[in-house]
């Protein structure tokens, strides 16, 4: 393949990931509140477009048309900072993630993976905590005493939270032998996922991924019950919009990298046996993976709408009482089978 046609290949690739990534949280929001209305028993949006499905749109207009206010009293070059910083991370995340296995196209074969690093989930787990930084800058940027805590809550909750999900990951790659992502998700053929091997690093790190994207019942840093709003209070405009996209745009990667991680990501059970061309498989693949993405994205819409939020202590005691002692036990008892079985 030529440098200009990899070059072409590439950048295509990347405007599809985001301009998915963007649509699907764009839609989310509509999902969400589809989802809600179903869960207490009403319509939901149903005045914009047919089924309301231009509330989305609807919503994005009002955004950019809404008066941009920043405070006077806040740190001004920190406060556009800080919602830029939370976008451009949750956008580049995406980046590692394999979304199929390759398409045969003029007799070059494009993988439909940004980048194959060998240390993909490591490149996960830091931009993740990058991520922080941005509603750390927002809320202490703002000058206001709820969007302090907000941010205060976000910060020793991603930190306590990674822990556990750091120690699952551990456990999963002792099992897989590899960090890179496109490599786990390659071993996972017909029904050897590896939810199979390591059920309750599953768990631990499903609870770990609500806590990461600030979903309930982990919303602390944003509970409009006493924080009004949390870090993003004083945020108006697309700067607030920015805030609410990395949100929904975090919980579609999450699920990506759940899927990909546990549930064999493109891989569709028995699909060598249609006969069907490399092509199809990854077409099929494709629509594969993310019908697992939707299945989690509607289950962190279902939990919301189910499960209350935590007080801040029972948040705390759960991080570090309860999964970090269980990731811990995770990490022993795969590395004892390990040894007794692999030997």
């Amino acid at each position: 393949m030529g440098i200009s046609l990899f070059i072409l290949y590439k950048v295509i690739l990347v405007v599809a990931v985001f301009a998915i990534s963007l649509v699907i949280a764009m839609y989310s929001t509509y999902a969400e509140r589809k989802v809600a209305a179903f869960m207490q028993d009403r319509l939901g949006p149903n005045r914009a477009g047919p089924f309301g499905i231009l509330q989305p749109l609807a919503d994005g207009v009002k955004m950019f048309m809404k008066e941009e206010i920043i405070p006077q009293v806040s740190n001004k070059f920190l406060f556009i900072l800080g919602p830029s910083i939370a976008m451009f991370t949750s956008c580049i995340t995406g980046a590692v993630i394999p979304w199929g296995t390759s398409l045969h196209i003029a007799g070059h074969d494009f993988t439909l993976q940004v980048t194959d690093i060998n240390i993909g989930i490591l490149y996960v787990m830091a931009i993740t905590s990058i991520g922080v930084y941005g509603i750390m800058i927002g809320g202490w940027a703002s000058n206001n005493k709820y969007s302090l805590l907000g941010a205060l809550r976000a910060s020793s909750q991603m930190i306590s939270y990674e822990v556990a999900m750091g120690l699952a990951i551990i456990a999963l790659v002792m099992t897989t032998g590899t960090l890179s992502l496109r490599d786990i998700a390659a071993q996972q053929t017909g029904w050897h996922w590896n939810l199979f091997y390591q059920p309750l690093g599953f768990i631990i790190f499903l609870i770990c991924a609500f806590a990461e994207t600030n979903r309930t019942p982990f919303d602390l840093p944003e509970s409009d019950s006493e924080l009004i709003g949390g870090y993003h209070t004083e945020y108006s405009s697309m700067k607030l919009g920015f805030y609410l996209f990395a949100e929904y745009i975090n919980m579609f990667i999450s699920s990506a990298i759940i899927s990909t991680l546990y549930f064999g990501g493109y891989n569709m059970p028995f699909i060598g046996r249609l006969g069907l061309s490399h092509n199809l498989e990854a077409i099929l693949g494709i629509v594969f993976l993310f019908a697992k993405i939707f299945f989690f994205i509607f289950f962190f819409m279902w939990v919301r709408w189910t499960v209350p939020r935590f007080r801040f202590d029972q948040l705390m005691n759960l991080g570090w009482k309860i999964l970090i002692p269980l990731s811990i036990f995770n990490v022993a008892i795969t590395g004892f089978i390990i040894l007794m079985f692999h030997r």
